[in-house]
């Protein structure tokens, strides 16, 4: 028989998991890390579980608060760490699967839905919301993201809807002009990554730069742990000779090493490993729809790679 200390664990067990898929999204977009969002979720669970449950009428709307402000703390404190941090920041690169989208993978068939999937999880999308202050952030994600009325935004900031709305409205203008959208589709991801990977094997910076923007830009996140370009680099010549410069170099210290393709926080990139399997590098590439490499993410912080090798 249940106790009813027992049948109130029950109780909260069952609220909670109703929500933690939507926790654990909105916690990763809010903070740009998903083993950060991770550990934010599970303290929010040990929070919840000495909540009165009496009188709470609306429990998706209490977690939902809690993870906001819980987000917006720790955003205003990774702020300040980040003022510290050696060398370009990148979010760290979750690694999906081992090859890129099959032809039959639910966010390749139906173009709406892989263009939503890229922009919530996409370096490219997790960049532009850095720019953005916590509230933004927040206002932007709640109601543009996840469909909340901005009168529930209010009542989640603790500020009025008119409020929200003027924040979620500034976020979404710089999103527009930061976020470049990607619409490709799996055949023709297939053929310009194909052409990326011939291009720097054989070594052929012309033919890189062919299928660069000219305003292409480089990202390199060492984080004062391993090598890395301490600033953005610029420019489709430029970019091509450094990446074809990086392979050859790499290829002759680390001859056993094996590069993949893989996909990158919803985006077709690669990864390459050591010798003993390590993960050394992970690189996420962000086309254009007009079949341009816009972006190259380049991680080699150890401290972010360990986890996802």
């Amino acid at each position: 028989m249940s106790t009813p200390l027992a049948g109130a664990a029950d109780a909260h067990l069952g609220l909670f998991e109703a929500q933690r898929a939507r926790l654990l999204a909105l916690a990763w977009r809010m903070l740009g890390s998903r083993s950060e969002a991770q550990d934010l979720v599970q303290a929010l669970w040990l929070q919840w579980q000495g909540t009165s449950l009496a009188g709470l009428e609306e429990p998706a709307a209490y977690l939902t608060r809690m993870a906001t402000h819980a987000c917006i703390d720790q955003l205003r404190s990774a702020r300040r760490q980040r003022e510290h941090y050696v060398g370009v920041w990148l979010p760290e690169p979750v690694i999906e699967q081992a090859d890129l989208l099959a032809p039959d993978d639910p966010h390749s068939s139906d173009p709406a839905a892989r263009l939503s999937y890229a922009q919530d999880v996409s370096t490219a999308f997790l960049l532009t919301l850095e720019r953005l202050t916590p509230l933004e952030r927040a206002a932007f994600l709640l109601h543009d993201v996840f469909d909340l009325p901005f009168e529930e935004v209010g009542a989640r900031l603790g500020r009025d809807a008119a409020a929200c709305r003027q924040l979620a409205a500034r976020a979404r203008s710089h999103v527009r002009r930061g976020y470049v959208r990607c619409e490709l589709d799996h055949a023709s991801t297939e053929a310009l990554m194909q052409a990326f990977e011939h291009a720097l094997q054989a070594g052929d910076p012309n033919a890189l730069a062919a299928l660069l923007c000219e305003d292409v830009q480089l990202m390199s996140d060492g984080g004062g742990r391993a090598a890395a370009i301490p600033r953005p680099v610029h420019g489709g010549v430029t970019v091509a000779r450094l990446l074809c410069g990086l392979f050859d170099a790499w290829r002759r210290r680390e001859p056993a090493s094996v590069m993949r393709r893989a996909r990158i926080n919803g985006n077709p990139g690669f990864v390459v490993r050591d010798a003993g399997g390590g993960l050394a590098l992970a690189a996420a590439l962000h086309w254009r729809a007009d079949s341009r490499l816009a972006r190259v993410y380049l991680v080699r912080n150890p401290d972010k790679l360990r986890a996802r090798g």
